[in-house]
């Protein structure tokens, strides 16, 4: 009697726990960026925008009838902490899913872990080329560098008229050498003149290569693909030189630069995967939405973890299941016409081909130049 009724004590015990398990289910989704540090703009714009997306989702009823569970780690931008937060993620915290890295190099050094373990990855930022090429896991919502390098090339010669160029980009970052790599190659087939100059991570002092671009006194364009707080210390710097008619140009790491560097910036331009000046219904909701929430206005790493968010609630919902297995197919099948930063469907490599935005800074104010379709 006694035993029957221990039997029937965790009979009902195990019962209570499984309907609590239950009840507090979820589909977890796990974020990596820098969060703190000189790059926390993007990883906690990234952040951002997942969890808004998340709330929207989890308030229209969710996803599979379950709530969506944005669980975000500190990357600080470096490899190792990346790795060590994609290892907590899985091993720790479960996720059905991974939104990240943010960064290229971060990304890239988590690529071969999660091959192996089979997650469905699908990056909002990561734009170095290598980051979805054999592996069939990984997508990602942004365009690679290699194609707005050369757009953001092709964009100084057909419309700026530019006839030579200087490039000038941070040599430690796998995003900055790819857009640079992209957009010399473009000058060299297209016949022109294009000059390099590197610098290196943790740099504060850009002064010599600066005043030999001064000295040479004949590019017409300077393009810089790096991220706000090296873009924002070069052109500050730069502001004290007589460049002329030299305009500096960049990629969509400048995202976000008229915050605090308006003034330096001001008559340049940069290739970018959304404006939130677009006047689209569905951007002025989400900028309206983001604004409120955060009380900020969102720039396109904010934009892109919400997109990336909402197509894998599309996939899942596709899928039936967060299986592994399913969800990557379905992901290969997506098509999702409603993201912010343009309809996303992904090709081979897992891909998107998406129009790309080149927008120009005027008082501070992000003003679209034209669009350009993959």
């Amino acid at each position: 009697m006694k035993k029957l009724a221990l039997l029937v004590m965790v009979s009902l015990l195990g019962s209570m726990l499984f309907a609590c398990e239950e009840s507090g289910d979820s589909i977890k989704i796990g974020v990596i960026g820098p969060l703190t540090g000189d790059y926390s703009l993007y990883g906690v714009a990234v952040e951002q925008g997942a969890k808004l997306a998340a709330e929207e989702i989890n308030a229209a009823g969710g996803v599979l009838d379950l709530d969506l569970e944005v669980i975000a780690y500190d990357s600080k931008g470096d490899t190792v902490e990346g790795v060590n937060a994609y290892n907590r993620l899985v091993n720790q915290d479960k996720v059905d899913a991974l939104v990240g890295g943010t960064f290229s190099g971060v990304t890239l050094a988590i690529k071969d872990l999660a091959v192996e373990d089979g997650l469905p990855v699908l990056t909002p930022t990561a734009t170095h080329p290598n980051v979805t090429l054999d592996a069939d896991n990984i997508f990602r919502a942004c365009y690679t560098d290699s194609y707005q390098g050369a757009i953001a090339a092709q964009f100084t010669i057909d419309t700026l008229g530019s006839e030579k160029a200087a490039v000038y980009y941070n040599s430690d970052d796998a995003y900055s050498e790819g857009l640079a790599d992209a957009f010399v190659a473009t000058y060299e087939e297209a016949s022109l003149d294009v000059d390099t100059y590197t610098f290196s991570q943790g740099t504060d002092d850009y002064n010599n290569v600066l005043t030999n671009i001064e000295d040479d006194g004949t590019y017409d364009v300077v393009f810089v693909p790096a991220y706000v707080a090296e873009v924002g210390a070069i052109l500050t710097q730069a502001a004290s030189y007589d460049f002329g008619d030299t305009l500096f140009v960049g990629g969509d790491g400048w995202d976000g630069i008229e915050a605090e560097y308006a003034e330096v910036v001001e008559g340049y331009y940069f290739v970018n995967h959304y404006a939130k000046t677009d006047p689209a219904e569905n951007v002025q909701a989400f900028v309206s939405n983001y604004t409120s929430t955060y009380g900020e206005a969102p720039n396109a790493l904010a934009a892109l973890g919400y997109d990336a968010v909402y197509a894998l609630a599309e996939a899942i919902k596709e899928a039936g299941s967060v299986d592994a297995e399913e969800l990557i197919a379905a992901l290969a099948a997506l098509e999702y016409a409603d993201a912010v930063t343009g309809a996303i469907s992904f090709d081979e490599n897992g891909d998107p081909v998406k129009a790309i935005t080149v927008i120009k800074v005027e008082e501070g104010v992000h003003t679209v130049v034209e669009k350009v379709q993959g």
